[in-house]
């Protein structure tokens, strides 16, 4: 049993009718075969008094929800200028008031609280402010007041965390496994999920997993960076990249703008997809090439003043 119950057909056609221009710019941009959305804005009153009207709405929505993957819902979100707080609310609110919620309701709602709680706090938030009551704080517009108590099945997240901080690469954090740790609890709590407080925890690790991560990510890549103007340097041009899948000979200079569109790319989201294991390995790769380079000086170095 879930938290939340559905919503008054008034509060449900309010809630579609604020979501219309997204959900139809969704349609647009990944060219879904639905009917015309039957929401008219320039009647809106019409949808608010018919609770006929409210359903055919719905039932449209729950279409386009449907075809909608929440990898594409997290791109679109990150490019449109519709995405706001009222947006992000809604959007909520839609996916946590249905009466039945399928596995991708649940991953919208928890990619979406995230975005959320990312958008109403502020930059310079430390990590040590970001408790659960302070997630419960700021989750309220959405999840209603609760108690914020971290549930007894989910005592595990603080300790996945504290392992995960302690990581200082990004490639400790892929192999701690961490994110498939968090993951796999979020799939086993099933309907618990939808509990104001597990939803909070889950909101709360996310977001501090997500910050381990770009923190990570971000060291390796001024690393790679690092490490590729030392190498040119010492009048390294090329480098062997193949644990990366590059070439034996990969410039550097073609090296320094991949790590450029990387900054870009892996702004989007934290996982342990190929990309990022490129990314791991490609930093490996640096480091190799300047020890090797490193060793050949010392052993040219010995050689020449006779040291066997």
């Amino acid at each position: 049993m879930t938290a939340f119950t559905p919503l008054s057909f008034q509060d449900q056609g309010a809630t579609l009718l604020a979501l219309q221009p997204m959900y139809s710019a969704l349609v647009r941009e990944f060219v879904i075969e639905v009917s015309t959305c039957p929401i008219d804005p320039d009647n809106a009153h019409e949808l608010s008094a018919s609770p006929e009207s409210v359903a055919q709405a719905e039932a449209w929505f729950q279409q386009v929800d449907s075809e909608i993957q929440v990898h594409q819902l997290r791109q679109f979100l990150q490019t449109t200028p519709l995405a706001n707080e009222a947006s992000l609310r809604h959007l909520l609110l839609h996916h946590m008031h249905k009466p039945a919620k399928s596995t991708s309701d649940r991953d919208k709602t928890d990619f979406l609280l995230v975005q959320y709680f990312s958008l109403c706090t502020p930059s310079g938030l430390e990590d040590a402010d970001v408790d659960l009551n302070y997630v419960a704080q700021v989750l309220e517009p959405v999840l209603g007041p609760f108690q914020p108590k971290l549930p007894e099945w989910l005592t595990s997240l603080d300790t996945i965390m504290q392992s995960a901080a302690a990581c200082q690469r990004l490639s400790e954090l892929l192999h701690s496994g961490a994110l498939e740790q968090g993951r796999k609890l979020k799939t086993q709590s099933s309907a618990r999920y939808f509990e104001p407080s597990a939803m909070a925890a889950f909101a709360r690790f996310s977001f501090m997993i997500r910050r381990i991560f770009f923190r990570l990510m971000h060291d390796d890549l001024n690393a790679i960076h690092d490490g590729l103007r030392e190498l040119e340097r010492r009048g390294i041009s090329a480098i062997d990249c193949r644990r990366a899948q590059f070439s034996a000979e990969e410039p550097t200079a073609r090296l320094r703008m991949i790590c450029q569109s990387w900054k870009v790319m892996f702004h989007a989201e934290y996982s342990s997809g190929q990309p990022l294991r490129m990314l791991v390995d490609l930093r490996a790769s640096v480091d190799d090439a300047l020890q090797n380079d490193a060793r050949k000086h010392s052993l040219s170095a010995g050689a020449a003043s006779g040291t066997p």
